[in-house]
């Protein structure tokens, strides 16, 4: 495998980019079967891309064992249908291993998160994508975040690696991306990919748009994906009314409500999944569960989210 399909099927997408989460049975142990079919239902509402055991799938609390069983349970239930991507993380050595688990199961690229912990400076951060990349013959997108924050000439420098494709900026610093994707455009002409992955992406993805970074992730097409798609196509169609329209009645309070809590990116994300009827089960440790109040708002988030998709633009004047 080469990068270009990845990036190929990336840099036009149909629909918003899934990151499911990850089901556990009762016995808190994966249910690969629940997992298929949210998968599947994901794929089925209109998904781009799965990025399987990412930040939102739970990557951290899952065994090799595991994770690889996710990735090939992502990969059968895509059915070649859009492209799987899996997440890589921690040290190096680990995250080469990881890599090469999800290339054996099937899946199309990598997300490489930040290393374990360790705050490196732009050299071995550089390393340590490079033997990503070197690792399998996947294409890797790299994940700024945290204490992986790179110069620009440090992306320029991924940018010319053999088998990185894109980067997901989960940061938040405008300034620093524009600066990025001026220098990335300058040195390096290409198709190099740009993502918004900061948690409920939709909430910034005006401004990031305008600055040269056209995906996003959406953690909220999991839970509520006819609304994370009348966004995307409204945003696509420069329907400003249906875009806002969403942002304020649906987005923003979501957004507030998700601030209640620790972790609620990927705790209250699971909930409303189980809301909308597929039991997931509950997160890993060291998450928590959402408490009964805001499980409850959140229910009425997600009731006031779809009355809007009823709403005819005239509604809102």
């Amino acid at each position: 495998m080469t990068p270009a399909p990845l990036a190929a099927r990336l840099g036009i997408p149909s629909g918003p980019l899934f990151f499911p989460v990850t089901a556990y049975g009762p016995d808190g142990s994966v249910d690969l079967d629940t997992y298929r079919t949210h998968v599947r239902r994901g794929v089925e509402a209109g998904a781009a891309a799965v990025f399987a055991c990412c930040g939102t799938g739970e990557f951290h609390a899952l065994t090799p064992e595991e994770f690889e069983a996710c990735v090939r349970a992502a990969v059968e239930a895509a059915a070649g249908r859009v492209p799987v991507v899996a997440g890589a993380g921690y040290g190096t050595a680990l995250a080469v291993r990881y890599a090469r688990l999800a290339e054996a199961a099937g899946a199309d690229g990598l997300l490489a998160m930040p290393p374990y912990l360790v705050v490196a400076g732009q050299e071995g951060l550089l390393r340590h994508y490079k033997e990503i990349a070197a690792a399998t013959a996947l294409p890797v997108i790299v994940y700024q975040r945290d204490n992986a924050v790179f110069t620009p000439d440090t992306v320029v420098e991924l940018a010319r690696t053999e088998g990185v494709v894109g980067l997901k900026d989960g940061l938040g610093d405008l300034d620093l991306m524009q600066r990025i994707v001026s220098a990335v455009r300058t040195e390096v002409p290409g198709d190099f990919l740009y993502f918004n992955g900061l948690p409920t992406a939709e909430q910034t993805q005006l401004a990031y748009r305008a600055i040269g970074v056209p995906l996003y992730s959406s953690a909220v097409f999991c839970f509520a994906p006819e609304i994370a798609v009348a966004f995307y196509r409204a945003l696509e169609a420069g329907d400003d009314t249906t875009v806002n329209r969403l942002l304020d009645g649906f987005y923003r309070p979501f957004v507030e409500l998700r601030a209640q809590g620790r972790g609620y990116a990927v705790a209250l994300v699971k909930a409303g999944v189980r809301l909308r009827g597929l039991d997931v089960g509950e997160v890993r440790p060291p998450l928590h569960e959402p408490s009964e109040d805001h499980v409850k708002q959140l229910a009425e988030v997600i009731e006031r989210g779809y009355a809007l998709l009823e709403k005819e633009p005239e509604d809102t004047k």
